[in-house]
C-alpha cells in the first residue's frame, strides 16, 4: 500500500515538474513562434505563390503556382536563371576562400596569443579582435578608400613596381587573370560551350572576380578576431597531461599541435567552420554597402540578390525561393561538414603497434624490451 501511494506521489510530483517546465518555457516558445516559425511558414507559403508584395499573401487574389518560381531560377533559361546561377557562383568561390582562410588564420592568431612567454597578450587580443565588433557597414566604406584606383593598396603595390588593379571596378575572374599571363584568354569548346545555371563552366571556374577578391580579403580581416576567440578558450580548457607526456617521449612542436592539440579542437573547429559557413553563405550587408552587384554581376551574392529581386523587382515568390534553396545549400553543407569531422574508430593497421607494445609489456623477463621494439618498427 505504502509503496502504491509512493508511486503516486513521485507522478504528481512529476506532472508538477513538467506543468512548470511548461510554464516557464512557454514565453520563449511563444515568441520563436510569433517571430520565426509563422514568418518562416508565412515565406515559404509566399516562394509558392505569385505574390506581389500587396496586401496579405494569403487573400483570395494570391494563386498558388506550385514550384514556378523555384524552376524559373533553376531551370528557366532566362535571366532569373542567369543571375542566379552568378550570384550561386560568386558566393561559392568566396566561401571555398574565406572559410578555410579565416579558419586558419584564427587558429595561428589563437596558437600566437595563447603562448605564455608572450607579453601584452591582452593587447594583442584586443587588437586582433577590434575589426569584429566594428560596423560592418564602416569597415565596407574603409575597403571601398582603400581598394580605390589611388587607394593605399595600389600605392604600396606601387613600392614594388606593380601597377594595382581597379579593384571595384574589374569583373576579370583572378584564375583567368592568371592564365592570361600565359596567353590563355578563352578555354575549350567543352567549358565554354556548356552551362550551368546559365553561366559557362568556363566561368564558373574562373575563380572570383577582383572585385569579389576585396571582399574576401575584408572578410578574413573582420572575422578572424571573433573566431580567435573560440580557439583561445578551447586551448585554455586543454589538459597538459597529454603534451607533457608527448614532450617526454621526444615529439616536436609541429607533432603535438597536429596529432595532439587539435585533434582535441574538433568541437570547436566544427562551431568555427559552420559559423563561417553560415555567415559566407549569407554575406549581404558589404555588398549591399559596395557595389550591389557591380561590377557586371561579378560581387552578386544569393542574399543580396534575392533583396533585390523582391524589393526591387516586386517578384516576391522568386525572391523567397532564393532564399529557401539557399537555405537548403546551408543544411547539406553543414551536413557534409559534420560527416567530415565526425569522430572515426582507429584502424587496425594502426592499432596493431599498441596491441604490440601492450602484449609486449605483459610479457615477462628481458623479452618485454625487445618484443616493443619488434611491434613498433
Amino acid at each position: 500500500m505504502s509503496q502504491a501511494t509512493s508511486r503516486s506521489r513521485r507522478s504528481v510530483i512529476r506532472r508538477g515538474e513538467a506543468a512548470s517546465g511548461w510554464l516557464f518555457t512557454a514565453p520563449v516558445i511563444l515568441l520563436l513562434g510569433v517571430f520565426l516559425v509563422i514568418p518562416v511558414l508565412m515565406a515559404l507559403w509566399v516562394s509558392f505563390s505569385d505574390w506581389g508584395g500587396r496586401g496579405s499573401p494569403f487573400s483570395s487574389d494570391v494563386n498558388f503556382v506550385g514550384l514556378k518560381n523555384y524552376s524559373t531560377l533553376l531551370a528557366g533559361g532566362g535571366l532569373a536563371e542567369q543571375d542566379f546561377g552568378m550570384s550561386l557562383k560568386n558566393n561559392a568561390w568566396y566561401v571555398v576562400l574565406v572559410v578555410p582562410i579565416q579558419t586558419a588564420v584564427s587558429l595561428f592568431l589563437a596558437v600566437m596569443v595563447n603562448r605564455a612567454i608572450l607579453r601584452g597578450r591582452g593587447f594583442f587580443r584586443t587588437a586582433f579582435y577590434f575589426p569584429s565588433v566594428t560596423s560592418s557597414v564602416a569597415i565596407t566604406v574603409l575597403w571601398l578608400f582603400l581598394f580605390s584606383t589611388s587607394g593605399a593598396v595600389n600605392q604600396v603595390l606601387a613600392w614594388f613596381g606593380i601597377n594595382g588593379p581597379n579593384w571595384f571596378n574589374d569583373p576579370n575572374g583572378i584564375i583567368h587573370n592568371f592564365l592570361g599571363l600565359f596567353g590563355i584568354t578563352t578555354g575549350p569548346a567543352a567549358l565554354t560551350q556548356n552551362t550551368l545555371l546559365g553561366v559557362s563552366w568556363w566561368d564558373w571556374l574562373g575563380g572570383p572576380s577582383v572585385a569579389m577578391t576585396a571582399y574576401i580579403v575584408m572578410a578574413v580581416f573582420t572575422t578572424s578576431g571573433t573566431f580567435m576567440l573560440l580557439f583561445i578558450a578551447a586551448l585554455q580548457n586543454l589538459g597538459g597531461d597529454v603534451t607533457e607526456a608527448a614532450m617526454m617521449d621526444g615529439a616536436n612542436g609541429w607533432q603535438r599541435f597536429w596529432r595532439i592539440t587539435l585533434p582535441q579542437l574538433r568541437p570547436t573547429l566544427f562551431t568555427v567552420l559552420t559559423l563561417g559557413l553560415i555567415g559566407c553563405w549569407q554575406v549581404f550587408d558589404q555588398i549591399y554597402t559596395g557595389s550591389k552587384g557591380a561590377p557586371s554581376k561579378t560581387t552578386l551574392t544569393p542574399a543580396y540578390l534575392s533583396y533585390q529581386t523582391s524589393f526591387g523587382n516586386q517578384e516576391w515568390g522568386q525572391g523567397a525561393a532564393i532564399a529557401f534553396i539557399l537555405f537548403v545549400i546551408i543544411v547539406l553543407f553543414t551536413i557534409f561538414q559534420r560527416w567530415v569531422l565526425r569522430e572515426r574508430a582507429v584502424s587496425k593497421r594502426r592499432m596493431r603497434p599498441y596491441e604490440a607494445v601492450a602484449l609486449a609489456s605483459a610479457l615477462p623477463g628481458d623479452s618485454s624490451g625487445s618484443a616493443a621494439k619488434g611491434g613498433l618498427r
